[in-house]
């Protein structure tokens, strides 16, 4: 088909289950630069970069591409749920758009549309390329379709599934989890980082994780446990770890995909007081790095103090701020 065709028009023409390319247009400020980087980086990397912009005299503004000259591939089942479709947002280690050998069956299932962009995969920039064109499709699938808020995910495999884990962490008010088909990070790293209070705190409280690894996948089944390990440490206990008989680093087959699915779709229902406790660990953790960050600066010793600064900003992201962001300009103050 052309790809001048209208979305609806390819909608017409396809058969009910078939997967088809499209294009996308309507533009979100979730998918621009300034929102990315609140969401994905940590306070004191965006302070950095905006410095770097301020002195070529640009800002922190637009959008990294134009959504409309990209495509994405698309599939629709062929009943729609009666509370509305749920959806997966598809990051691939490939660089076209595929839908997974196996999957049509346990997405059409359970009602789930899915949709992939193309020129998406490993070979490509996270921040420029496929985290906004994974928001955008989240953004313009649920603006054409009735989907169902509280089911829609992102999803991916090896490096895309790393950025599935991203966008989890980050938009929580758009995706309500992630599928990690062989590969994940370890939260509060540079590849991971820990978002806004009001996010992260919604992550916690609503979203779910689960990690879909092959039993012959040695290395991302230990990935997989540090990043499960490190989820709890920062009190996100809704994860499940299934573990693909049989299978290597591969894409997840249609019986593994279904067991993902059912754990991905398992109602979240947080133990309010096991989440008072671990959250008052944390602020009890980052209150005495930050302190230490503050005596250092006042005995002079600011080499020191921005190194602590800086590991607690990794750590903790943004939950650290605006305390480690008013730290970093009493540490630049001349002495």
């Amino acid at each position: 088909m052309k790809a001048g065709l209208s979305f609806f028009l390819l909608l017409a023409l396809a058969a009910p289950c078939a997967a088809q390319d499209t294009v996308f247009t309507d533009v979100t400020p979730l998918a621009g630069n300034a929102e990315l980087s609140r969401r994905l980086l940590t306070p004191l990397t965006v302070v950095q970069m905006q410095k770097v912009l301020a002195r070529e005299g640009q800002v922190l503004a637009g959008q990294p591409v134009a959504i409309a000259n990209e495509k994405f591939l698309l599939h629709v089942p062929p009943d729609e749920p009666a509370n509305g479709y749920g959806l997966m947002v598809f990051v691939p280690p490939w660089k076209d758009a595929r839908l997974p050998k196996g999957w049509p069956g346990p997405l059409d299932s359970n009602g789930i549309i899915f949709v992939s962009a193309a020129a998406s995969g490993n070979d490509q920039y996270d921040m420029s390329r496929r985290l906004p064109l994974a928001v955008a499709a989240a953004h313009n699938v649920m603006r054409r379709f009735k989907v169902d808020p509280a089911r829609v995910f992102a999803a991916g495999m090896s490096g895309g599934s790393r950025v599935a884990m991203r966008l989890a962490l980050g938009y929580p008010d758009v995706f309500r989890g992630a599928l990690l088909n062989a590969g994940s990070d370890v939260p509060g790293t540079r590849m991971a980082s820990v978002p806004p209070r009001e996010l992260f705190t919604r992550f916690q409280e609503q979203s779910r994780l689960v990690y879909l690894t092959g039993e012959q996948d040695k290395v991302n089944l230990d990935a997989d446990r540090r990043s499960s390990t490190g989820m709890r440490d920062l009190c996100m206990f809704n994860t499940d770890l299934i573990v693909m008989r049989g299978l290597g680093h591969e894409t997840a087959d249609a019986a593994s995909l279904s067991r993902g699915l059912t754990a991905l779709l398992a109602p979240v229902a947080p133990d309010a007081a096991a989440l008072q406790v671990c959250r008052a660990g944390i602020e009890n953790e980052m209150a005495a790095r930050l302190d230490q960050v503050d005596r250092l600066l006042a005995q002079g010793r600011r080499d020191e103090a921005r190194t602590a600064l800086y590991e607690t900003d990794e750590r903790f992201g943004g939950l650290a701020a605006p305390r480690s962001l008013e730290l970093d300009l009493k540490r630049e103050k001349p002495p």
